[in-house]
């Protein structure tokens, strides 16, 4: 048996398991949103129930959320990925605590405490939720950048040296490539703690799945409720699906 078709066997059964984890997810969540329809379907709504229900209102929140959610990670990419770099570099010792303790910070403090302090510097309405969101977010992928960017070889480094490259380009070419899957496992950290505090915007008027919620307790019309927390769910789901998806697509081979 030759060596070809020993890594043939090896990658083969890896590719169809790695295939068929990626086709699970999807099938499930269509599964869920199937039967979370039909128990709706077959329930007596009131008139408050149907208004909150239809399917204009329920796409209408959704694309806050969605909204809220990756306009806060992308702020959150560009603030903490540049931050994890400087924190990472030895010659910056002394000021790696100092970034790490407040971006701590976000996540020390409870999130509807941390939204209640915005509240008092910003007032009600998204760039409050906005802001809440990237302080209790930023901590993973600042972090995982940090380890990433350090976790490299010192050999590769003094490689890419060697052959003339400059320091941004050693960083940009070698370093943050070799970094990827940390960053990437970061990122979709983040955006999975996201969605779910997202729904939180709701106690600050920024929309999202968080009304649906938190108007189901209030009124006590528990398929509003449901519906609401089920949806938030499926998106934090689908979100993950897809940042596996990116893992695999973005991440240098070899790794």
């Amino acid at each position: 048996m030759t060596t070809a078709t020993l890594r043939a066997g090896r990658t083969r059964p890896f590719g169809r398991v790695s295939g068929l984890r990626h086709v699970i997810t999807p099938v499930i969540l269509c599964g869920v949103l199937f039967a979370l329809y039909a128990w709706i379907s077959a329930q007596n709504l009131d008139s408050i129930e149907s208004r909150s229900l239809t399917r204009e209102f329920l796409l209408a929140k959704a694309v806050e959320h969605v909204q809220l959610t990756f306009l806060a990670t992308a702020l959150v990419v560009v603030v903490a990925i540049p931050l994890g770099v400087v924190a990472s570099r030895a010659r910056n010792r002394l000021i790696a605590p100092v970034i790490l303790t407040v971006a701590n910070l976000g996540q020390a403090i409870p999130c509807i405490g941390l939204l209640v302090l915005c509240t008092f510097l910003l007032g009600v309405g998204f760039q409050t939720a906005l802001v809440g969101l990237v302080a209790y977010a930023v901590l993973p992928v600042l972090r995982n950048t940090m380890v990433g960017v350090q976790q490299v070889d010192p050999a590769l480094i003094e490689a890419a040296r060697g052959m003339g490259m400059t320091r941004g380009q050693v960083l940009r070419r070698v370093e943050l490539k070799l970094a990827v899957p940390a960053i990437l496992a970061g990122l979709r950290t983040a955006l999975v703690l996201t969605v779910g505090v997202a729904t939180l915007g709701a106690f600050v008027a920024a929309g999202g799945f968080g009304e649906l919620i938190i108007n189901g307790l209030k009124l006590n019309r528990m398929p509003v409720t449901i519906v609401g927390a089920v949806l938030t769910a499926c998106i934090a789901f689908f979100i993950d699906w897809l940042s596996g998806l990116a893992e695999d697509l973005l991440k240098p081979r070899g790794i």
